[in-house]
């Protein structure tokens, strides 16, 4: 059964951090690309980074990059998602998955309010 399930969500003040982790099990996580996006009260979904199988290479939506990394550890089928300097802007439920095989998580909200 293919499960990904996000933790590490919650609230934090504006200029804050949170690292959010993407467990995976079902799949041959080592082998695909994973993602990050976002769906904010009102909006549509958003990708907000992606990292390939190796991790050699990381995209980031524009109103992110410099603030959030994206990293993996294959050996743990987990990916991670440190976001610092968080702004209101950046809340929203936040969902990993694997784009190619059309595999998600449930989400983790993370809500950026003083």
């Amino acid at each position: 059964q293919v499960q990904l399930v996000e933790s590490g969500g919650g609230l934090v003040q504006p200029g804050g951090s949170l690292r959010l982790s993407c467990t995976a099990s079902g799949f041959a996580f080592s082998r695909f690309l994973i993602a990050w996006h976002r769906l904010a009260p009102g909006k549509g979904g958003v990708l907000v980074a992606r990292i390939f199988p190796a991790g050699e290479i990381t995209n980031y939506a524009d109103s992110v990059k410099g603030r959030f990394t994206i990293s993996r550890d294959n050996d743990k089928n987990t990916v991670y998602l440190q976001m610092n300097n968080l702004e209101p802007e950046d809340t929203a439920v936040y969902y990993c998955g694997a784009p190619s095989l059309d595999y998600w998580g449930k989400g983790t909200l993370v809500t950026v309010s003083s």
